[in-house]
């Protein structure tokens, strides 16, 4: 780049700037959790950056639940090895407590949140770099077309473009379709929730190519008993997939309740 070009660039850079701080000024920016000020766009505030438990190592390799302290690498937890998952491993960013995590997932699902997804996604991308370096597909959880016109979005899609923009890693948003309009998982058992979920997904047949071979990542907003990322993945295996993870925002961990 010659010095013209070089000047150029960073006249642009330093008008990019100067649009930024004039817009904090006119809109500073707010908490994404409970609207108090916050030190950036797309930020929480510092009281509830505190109240978020981040979910790091130590942990299960296959469930990504942590562990109290650390016993060496590998590490698989007796509910892992008691009631092993269909998919081969999740990462969450954070437990779903209440507080600013469950404040993040009601108002991105239930209250048309779009602008929370791009955040979100970027944690989660983060918390699920080792997947996604090995991931070929990231596939969204779907909901049903009834639910879909209800809402108007799906909150997993949202979630998964968010990922796909940080990693690289393509998107096959139409790859698993949801077939079944079961009733909501809220207020049901681990058992009714799995018996709810039996015959909810299926792989259309012209997109079996896309499946067969890959290793897919499965993308949610929050894993409770695991029932609806079990019957989807399961459906995945058998279309031929080689391998599917689970990646979720957040994760019910025992005595955290459920949503």
């Amino acid at each position: 780049m010659g010095l013209l070009g070089a000047g150029a660039s960073n006249f642009r850079n330093a008008l990019s700037a100067l649009s930024r701080l004039g817009l904090n000024l006119l809109y500073p920016p707010c908490c994404m959790a409970c609207h108090g000020a916050a030190s950036a766009l797309d930020a929480l505030c510092p009281t509830c950056w505190r109240q978020v438990r981040f979910i790091e190592r130590p942990y299960c390799e296959r469930l990504g639940t942590p562990f109290a302290q650390d016993l060496g690498p590998g590490l698989l937890s007796p509910e892992a090895m008691a009631d092993p998952p269909v998919w081969a491993r999740s990462r969450a960013v954070a437990s779903f407590d209440e507080g600013p995590v469950r404040q993040l997932v009601y108002r991105l699902k239930y209250y048309d949140r779009m602008e929370i997804a791009r955040p979100l996604g970027r944690w989660m991308a983060r918390a699920g770099a080792e997947l996604l370096e090995e991931a070929d597909l990231l596939v969204p959880v779907p909901l049903h077309r009834w639910r879909l016109a209800n809402r108007q979005f799906n909150q997993s899609m949202a979630l998964t473009s968010s990922i796909s923009e940080r990693c690289g890693v393509p998107v096959e948003a139409f790859a698993l379709e949801r077939v079944k309009r079961s009733a909501p998982q809220v207020g049901l058992s681990r058992i009714q929730r799995a018996a709810n979920m039996q015959g909810a997904f299926k792989v259309p047949a012209e997109k079996r190519h896309l499946i067969a071979g890959r290793r897919i990542v499965l993308v949610d907003d929050v894993l409770t008993s695991g029932a609806t990322s079990n019957a989807a993945a399961r459906i995945l295996l058998r279309a031929g997939a080689a391998q599917v993870d689970l990646l979720v925002f957040a994760r019910v961990i025992i005595g955290d309740g459920a949503l």
